[in-house]
């Protein structure tokens, strides 16, 4: 961008901007990039941030596993992206192995602590972002998450709840950029949802809103870990297809998929997504079921929020073209449909990434705020 440019983004003056650019070219945080292409009159100088100086650490967290990456201000990532499993639930030393991780990454990269301004951490559960506390997961006793991993690590910590990441991640930079209210569909081992609403982020008076995985879809379904029973995360979740898919396999049916003692949850999840995309019978009937729930329970969503779109994203959206046509006969079925034909039912491009790329979101919008 040139100085007029930054001035009208910002409503600054030009003198200001000038001056604002230079001491940051100094500092090396700013380079020029020549000149812009002439349009009659005298071309303007253009400038750009050099990606290398600022880098960030970003962790996305599902209650199965956790990936980390360092990313740089153009949202490249200059790591490799680190996926190790990391149970989250009945285990109390996962503060503990989540800031071990993070600091061998770090060490790894081979990035000098100078060049990273923070980490920023999506996880599951009930999120307080403000305070920096997981209410579900990850107890740190006294100390909030955010401090505790930010005493271990010399390094500004900020955390937030997975799904709303998410939704921070298209609302900058993915489909949900244009359009003022869209619903983000977290498909991964829960089923999250994070609200833009009016062009924001929308997180309700406690900062929990969006907690779409409890919505009871059966009365005698099965029993969630919430402790009700048929919520749509314990009966169309990944994981409820992973249990469902060993379930099958056990009873004897037709499929691709394997599976014994030593195959993992997480694995047979990933499976059944591959395997379904090449045509697998069991699979797509699995996740057809599972798109049949989720789309009785994005017709609630509608009727409340009446949004113009809904983005499927997460780790499920591998699986996206297979989960439309499902959720779009429940739609049918459930929705009223004046307003059914007012939303639509969008895949992300930004997919599985989003989650890291709204860490380091959280990370430039949070610099300068208190971590705690």
């Amino acid at each position: 961008m040139s100085c007029a440019d930054v001035s009208l983004q910002i409503d600054k003056s030009i003198p200001l901007v000038t001056k604002a650019i230079g001491n940051l070219i100094e500092k090396g945080f700013v380079i020029e990039k020549g000149y812009a292409a002439s349009t009659g009159g005298r071309r303007p100088l253009m400038y750009a941030l050099n990606a290398s100086q600022i880098n960030i650490v970003a962790v996305a967290m599902d209650q199965l596993s956790t990936r980390i990456v360092t990313i740089d201000m153009l949202n490249n990532y200059v790591t490799p992206v680190e996926i190790v499993d990391l149970k989250l639930k009945n285990n109390p030393n996962s503060l503990r192995e989540l800031t071990a991780l993070i600091a061998n990454h770090i060490q790894n990269s081979g990035i000098k602590k100078d060049k990273l301004i923070g980490v920023g951490i999506g996880m599951p559960g009930f999120v307080n972002a403000k305070e920096g506390i997981n209410y579900t997961y990850l107890e740190s006793g006294k100390k909030s998450v955010s401090q505790h991993i930010t005493d271990e690590l010399n390094l500004p910590v900020f955390i937030d709840n997975d799904s709303s990441l998410i939704a921070l991640s298209e609302l900058k930079f993915g489909l949900a950029k244009t359009i003022n209210d869209a619903m983000i569909i977290n498909l991964s081992w829960g089923i999250g949802l994070g609200m833009i609403v009016n062009g924001q982020l929308f997180r309700g008076h406690s900062g929990f809103a969006g907690e779409l995985s409890h919505i009871p879809i059966s009365e005698e379904g099965l029993l969630c870990s919430c402790g009700k029973q048929g919520c749509l995360e314990a009966e169309a979740s990944l994981l409820a297809v992973a249990d469902k898919a060993i379930e099958g396999i056990n009873s004897g049916r037709k499929t691709g998929l394997k599976y014994d003692s030593s195959t993992s949850k997480l694995d047979i999840g990933d499976a059944v997504m591959d395997i379904a995309n090449k045509g697998d019978q069991f699979a797509i009937e699995l996740l057809s079921d599972a798109a049949y729930k989720i789309g009785r329970g994005l017709s609630i969503l509608i009727h409340i929020i009446n949004p113009k779109a809904i983005v499927l994203s997460g780790r499920g959206v591998k699986v996206g073209k297979l989960l439309l046509a499902p959720i779009q006969q429940a739609l049918n079925k459930y929705c009223i449909p004046r307003l059914a034909a007012e939303t639509e039912i969008y895949i992300s491009e930004i997919g599985f990434d989003a989650e890291l790329i709204g860490s380091a979101i959280l990370v430039m919008e949070s610099l300068g705020k208190d971590a705690n």
